[in-house]
């Protein structure tokens, strides 16, 4: 594994590759952080993981399809990320909805809400896989491995819709 360390308006992103994938994506101080990043060496897939990020960090709304990535986990988690991936930028969506339709596409009598908050919460390629994107059913913020005030940032800087606290109800 190769990683590389990315400034960033938010702080330092570390992002790792296999060589031929991005494997990873971690916020300094992140929970989940991985005990070990490999070799400190930029390869083609990490040079093209920064010129994403400066993309968007630019404002602009890179194609997550330009991006090789290869996120490890289980069947669910990987299809809770595939969702995460088709959340719009500017956009967000719940805990909840992603629960409802993984049930609904798994053809389970109960949403699995907690299990989707877990996957959700160890996505280990964020601000490319967009987790940052799920917000609570009241439309606050909750839950984000790099913090609150990062989620905020990054839904600010997408200009998406959220109340930052419940007592803005």
């Amino acid at each position: 594994m190769n990683y590389v360390e990315y400034d960033s308006p938010i702080g330092k992103i570390y992002i790792q590759s296999d060589g031929d994938f991005l494997t990873g994506l971690w916020l300094e101080h992140q929970k989940y952080f991985p005990k070990q990043l490999g070799v400190f060496k930029e390869d083609a897939v990490l040079l093209q993981a920064k010129k994403w990020l400066d993309k968007y960090f630019r404002g602009e709304n890179p194609k997550i399809s330009l991006l090789p990535l290869k996120p490890s986990g289980t069947f669910f988690q990987q299809r809770v990320w595939q969702i995460l991936m088709e959340i719009p930028y500017g956009k967000t969506t719940t805990y909840k909805n992603i629960a409802i339709r993984l049930a609904d596409e798994l053809q389970q009598k109960h949403p699995a809400y907690q299990a989707v908050g877990m996957a959700v919460g160890h996505n280990p390629i964020s601000i490319i896989i967009p987790c940052h994107r799920v917000i609570g059913t009241n439309n606050c913020l909750t839950g984000y491995a790099g913090g609150l005030e990062r989620k905020a940032a990054l839904l600010n800087l997408e200009k998406a819709s959220f109340m930052e606290r419940e007592d803005q109800l």
